[in-house]
């Protein structure tokens, strides 16, 4: 396959040099023929064949073509048998105007291989023109003063025959007065003048009337006539005067209608009416009057029409001015037709080539023609495409280009080229002509299919339903057709113990993944696995990608008092002073959840109170605190319900109980003691009253002790800086403890635990905990 495709590459080679040389060769030689105007459609011209030098039917194999600038075509090739014929009526007239000879340049394109040859048709003047006066009525004042032998010009006829067959001779009609002399201007065109013969007489004859014809050489001979009217004025002496007899103007072919062009003026030196000046034109062909307008009593040259560079360069107008007394004077504007750049570059292909194989350099992908009617800089043109594209454009004659690869194509890298032609004139402003062409390339399997990600993170919550779409994964193959159609797989799992195959499955055509089973976060976090894509071609490719399944966490599982214990055993009681003020910590519930994130996330609030407003628990860390300060009226006993809530959707929740008992002081034994055998002797009742009446008594002073140290301690507790206790001086020593709270506790406190050593009861003094200012602040708010 290697050594064919060298053999290939070879051949190119040798067929684009074969080309190149027969293109530079080409248009040595020019073809010229010749046809009369206003032959028949479909006349006989040459047979283009013979004079190639050319067997018949070599033209139809080699696609011969005619081209023609401005892609306009007169003329139609018979491609089998090499006849050239007449495509259509042929005017000379409206193809050349008055250019003599008028030739038709066009060129035979060959093709396999690409050959150009030159060629040209003379159109030949046939008689098929009258000579025509512009002016039907010819108006000559001529004062009685005249002597005879004096010549007037008068305007001349005109005649769009060339040649012979042009205008040639003027005739007037027999009179007593006048006879006609003609005289060649250095344009060769034949001026009529009347000379005066007999002097004039207008009381005896004020007007005279003549008839002049105009006389082609063709055969028969053509004529026009024309009335010439000759007024008779009384005695002028002065004809007027142009201040130039030559008048050069620069005109923009983009100039305004009613734009000035010039302006002439003449001067007599009569007065009256013989010294008033009539501006006309003298000798104006049917183009000037249609271009330009003059002023009669100013002068002012005005344009009627727009100027076209391409069409008309120079005009010469002939300027007369006649006084009221018939006499004339005459003068020249020569007007120059300045171009400008106001046509934009032309562009005709020939041959064009839309698909290539991407393995072949050297191809050549199109053949076309450039021009501009335009002159000088605005007529040069500039051919070019994008830098970035593996073509380039190679010149060849009379401003032909062919299109050619320079570099093998990668159908992978880029399937289709969108190639720009741009000509560009180098005129100001420059303008330019775009030509778009759409190149497509062929391909073949050269590349293995690429996912879209080396790796692939899907999410699954838990308990999900069997057969759920978890995710897909998706690989593309830079190849087209079979070659590009990708099969997806499940790869066997680095780890043997991973029963991949009754967790997920894949669906081959789609890359979509299932969950064949419903997953437990609890019990399997993440799974990793690789997936294979394999494309169609021959022979097949394939690529890998990991796929990592994240099992997400599903609120199913209720928050866990840890603390207060809820098993069913004696309440915990918590015991509060009723000294205590806002914020004191009664105490604080630990609770956990098994889920995670914020499934885990636990909030606390006071569902049940005895007596609402007295506690508050905190949202977040579930601490209980007192809200106001206790008072006498406050019952002894509350019972607290607090719930613990989850933040999952939706939430889950728990609830605890706390027992909560406000006490007067920390003498008292108001935790239980152990029980012991009841007394089996029965109290008398006298000492009873005493017991009770001598406690009352004791409890009324003590009581009033009480009070008045916890006022002293509170007062001194305020001052202190860091809200410190302090504690007062006696036998039991104090022991301060730092509590840091795990789970959801965040803040650290103390407190000052009093025991009575050798006795039966203890004492729990639960003081006023060591707060941060700001946090004491914040529990005297709430």
């Amino acid at each position: 396959m290697a050594v064919a495709r060298r053999k290939l590459l070879q051949n190119r080679q040798v067929g684009s040099l074969l080309l190149f040389l027969c293109v530079s060769l080409a248009g040595a030689a020019t073809i010229r023929y010749s046809v009369a105007e206003e032959m028949e459609s479909g006349s006989f011209v040459a047979n283009v064949a013979k004079d190639l030098g050319l067997e018949v039917g070599k033209l139809a194999a080699r696609g011969a073509r005619l081209v023609s600038e401005g892609n306009k075509l007169h003329f139609r090739l018979h491609r089998k048998t090499g006849d050239l014929f007449v495509k259509e009526k042929l005017d000379r007239e409206s193809l050349c105007g008055k250019a003599d000879p008028c030739v038709l340049h066009f060129e035979v394109l060959l093709e396999n291989p690409l050959e150009f040859f030159q060629a040209e048709l003379r159109i030949r003047d046939i008689n098929d023109h009258s000579p025509v006066f512009l002016d039907k009525e010819i108006i000559l004042k001529i004062s009685e003063s005249i002597t005879p032998g004096t010549a007037f010009l008068i305007e001349r006829a005109q005649d769009l025959d060339v040649g012979s067959n042009s205008l040639q001779s003027y005739t007037v009609s027999p009179n007593s007065h006048f006879h006609l002399k003609l005289q060649d201007s250095p344009d060769g065109i034949i001026l009529p003048h009347l000379v005066l013969d007999k002097a004039l007489d207008r009381e005896k004859q004020p007007e005279i009337r003549l008839t002049l014809t105009a006389l082609d050489g063709g055969t028969p001979p053509r004529s026009g006539t024309a009335l010439v009217r000759v007024e008779v004025l009384d005695i002028n002496d002065n004809a007027p005067e142009f201040a130039k007899l030559l008048y050069e103007v620069q005109v923009p072919e983009n100039s305004p209608i009613g734009s000035q062009v010039a302006i002439v003026s003449a001067r007599d030196l009569d007065i009256g009416a013989y010294g008033e000046i009539s501006y006309v034109f003298s000798q104006a062909t049917e183009d000037i009057r249609k271009t330009f307008q003059i002023n009669a009593k100013s002068g002012e040259l005005l344009l009627r029409q727009k100027l076209d560079f391409e069409s008309i360069q120079t005009y010469t107008l002939n300027i007369q001015a006649t006084d009221g007394g018939g006499l004339s004077g005459s003068c020249v504007v020569f007007v120059q037709v300045m171009d400008l750049n106001d046509n934009p570059p032309e562009l005709i292909m020939s041959t064009l080539t839309n698909e290539i194989p991407e393995n072949l350099q050297e191809t050549i992908i199109a053949v076309f023609r450039v021009s501009d009617p335009d002159s000088g800089d605005n007529g040069r043109m500039v051919c070019s495409i994008q830098d970035d594209l593996p073509f380039f454009l190679k010149p060849s004659v009379e401003n032909f280009y062919t299109l050619v690869t320079n570099t093998v194509l990668d159908r992978e890298s880029q399937a289709e080229y969108n190639i720009t032609i741009t000509v560009t004139d180098l005129g100001t402003p420059r303008l330019k002509t775009q030509h778009n062409i759409t190149v497509l390339v062929s391909d073949v399997n050269d590349n293995a299919p690429a996912f879209t990600q080396t790796s692939y993170t899907l999410f699954v919550r838990e308990n999900n339903s069997p057969a759920l779409h978890i995710g897909s994964v998706s690989a593309t193959d830079r190849d087209a057709g079979a070659n590009a159609q990708v099969t997806y797989s499940l790869l066997q799992p680095q780890d043997p113990h991973l029963p991949l195959a009754s967790l997920v499955s894949i669906n081959a055509d789609n890359g979509q993944l299932f969950a064949l089973r419903a997953l437990d976060y609890e019990a399997l976090q993440a799974l990793e696995f690789r997936v294979g894509a394999t494309d169609r071609g021959s022979p097949a490719l394939s690529s890998q990608a990991l796929v990592r399944v994240l099992v997400l966490d599903a609120n199913d599982n209720s928050p866990f008092v840890l603390y207060p214990l809820q098993n069913g055993s004696a309440p915990c009681t918590e015991l509060v002073p009723r000294a205590a003020e806002p914020g004191y910590l009664v105490s604080k519930v630990v609770a956990v959840d098994g889920d995670s994130g914020q499934n885990a996330w636990l909030s606390y609030q006071l569902l049940k109170a005895t007596e609402p407003g007295l506690f508050g628990v905190w949202a977040h860390n579930g601490e209980v605190r007192t809200a106001r300060l206790l008072s006498e009226r406050d019952a002894a006993k509350h019972r607290l319900v607090v719930l613990v809530k989850d933040n999952g959707e939706p939430p889950l929740s728990a609830s605890v109980t706390l027992h909560v008992l406000l006490v007067d002081g920390f003498s008292q034994p108001y935790l239980p003691l152990p029980e012991a055998a009841s007394d089996p002797a029965q109290a008398d009742p006298l000492t009873v009253y005493l017991v009770i009446a001598l406690a009352s008594v004791s409890s009324l002073f003590l009581f009033s002790v009480l009070a008045f140290i916890a006022v002293r301690l509170c007062r001194r507790g305020r001052a202190a800086p860091l809200g410190g206790c302090s504690v007062p001086e006696g036998h039991f020593p104090g022991h301060l403890v730092d509590v840091s709270g795990t789970g959801t506790l965040s803040q650290s406190y103390q407190y000052e635990v009093c025991l009575m050593g050798g006795s039966g009861t203890s004492e729990f003094k639960f003081l006023k905990p060591i707060l941060p200012n700001g946090l004491v602040q914040d529990a005297e708010q709430n």
